[in-house]
């Protein structure tokens, strides 16, 4: 489903070169861990994916099902399937949450020429969703996170993806801020998302996350590169170990 070959990035406004080589394949049906210290390129990585401006690609590529995702600019990503869950969701002041769920299903059925949701199946979609994730129906009604706590707005960006039903998901270090019992149901809500169509790739620091979302692979970036590749046992032996012995080995 992605193939990243010999990915080089950087940041436009300095040209601090922040992916150096990057090779990355991740197949449909696949969860996809990305661990790595801080500094190492995961967020950049997401961001690119997902088509944020900002960065500038010097070289290689990325293959999306068959497509060319470099050419495709962020409203073609998303309505190809491409879904970013962000570290810090961000507010959007005078945007009711029912609003902008519903724009955004009904721009998504659009592109792939579907008829518009009615409003009694949109709500009947929302409601089913809202009550997989607690999430309290009435949250929905506020602007988009303003007022939600750290918790509740992964619980909203998991509540996007559900709705949204995207091919490609990139979570962001969604574990960020959470505590067990926000950490368990958001990660309930993706890995009810899990299935032979559909490809997931998991950014974190820690292997708390990867303890209710198992990976089928774990791959540790560190300055812009993948240095080790393996499957879960991975992620628990950079528990144990951390990154250090391992960035050395690789130097």
């Amino acid at each position: 489903m992605l193939e990243i070959k010999n990915l080089h990035v950087r940041i436009e406004e300095d040209g601090t070169e922040i992916i150096r080589g990057l090779n990355l394949s991740v197949k449909a049906g696949e969860v996809a861990a990305i661990m790595g210290p801080n500094g190492s390129g995961k967020s950049t990585l997401s961001y690119v994916l997902s088509g944020k401006e900002d960065y500038e690609i010097t070289e290689g590529s990325i293959t999306y099902n068959g497509q060319d995702l470099l050419d495709m600019d962020v409203s073609e990503r998303a309505a190809a399937g491409v879904f970013l869950a962000f570290q810090y969701p961000v507010e959007i002041p005078g945007v009711p949450t029912m609003t902008f769920l519903k724009e955004a299903m009904n721009a998504q059925r659009k592109q792939r020429g579907e008829d518009e949701l009615t409003t009694p199946d949109f709500i009947k979609k929302v409601r089913a969703a809202a009550a997989d994730l607690k999430i309290d129906f009435n949250m929905l009604k506020r602007p988009v996170n303003v007022g939600f706590s750290g918790g509740e707005k992964k619980r909203a960006e998991i509540l996007q993806m559900s709705l949204l039903q995207p091919q490609l998901c990139v979570l962001d270090e969604t574990d960020s801020g959470l505590d067990i019992d926000a950490l368990k149901v958001v990660s309930d809500g993706v890995n009810l998302l899990r299935s032979p169509d559909r490809a997931v790739i998991v950014i974190t620091h820690y292997q708390r996350l990867l303890e209710h979302i198992v990976p089928d692979t774990v791959h540790v970036l560190s300055k812009g590169q993948i240095i080790k590749s393996g499957d879960k046992s991975l992620a628990l032996e950079l528990e144990e170990k951390g990154y250090a012995e391992l960035i050395d080995a690789a130097a």
